[in-house]
């Protein structure tokens, strides 16, 4: 079933918190996979020097701002672009969903597989950073 458009927010933020697991140390910027650990020091918090003083960049300009903490300002372009690819890749499980439903043969899942792969594509390597100036 496909959750009805408006609660989308909740369940995307509840969905993303159970995909990555806990264990699994990632990037406080890009929220990617940290490259393996190292045997001494402090654990990395991000995966490179410009993600750690791009979020010093984006913790300042949110307290410039008066903003609170974990709140961050993205340029409206790139908030437009967002939705837009999540919109593609929403009408695209609905479409998805109702092709599986009545699908006969295996080559009906494949081509159901592939639109919504299709749609995915445009999520792939996408990052929504924050607006530093």
């Amino acid at each position: 079933m496909v959750p009805e458009r408006g609660s989308n927010l909740r369940r995307t933020d509840a969905a993303l918190s159970n995909q990555v697991p806990e264990d699994l140390a990632v990037c406080e910027y890009c929220r990617r996979p940290l490259p393996g650990k190292k045997s001494t020091g402090r654990p990395r918090k991000f995966c490179s020097d410009s993600h750690r003083q791009r979020a010093y960049e984006a913790r300042r300009r949110a307290a410039g701002l008066g903003l609170g903490d974990g709140t961050v300002v993205v340029r409206e372009e790139v908030l437009r672009d967002l939705h837009d690819r999540l919109y593609v890749l929403e009408a695209a499980l609905e479409d998805v969903c109702q092709d599986t439903a009545s699908a006969r043969t295996a080559g009906d899942y494949r081509a159901a597989l592939a639109h919504l792969m299709e749609a995915a594509t445009g999520l792939a390597g996408l990052v929504v950073e924050p607006a530093t100036g």
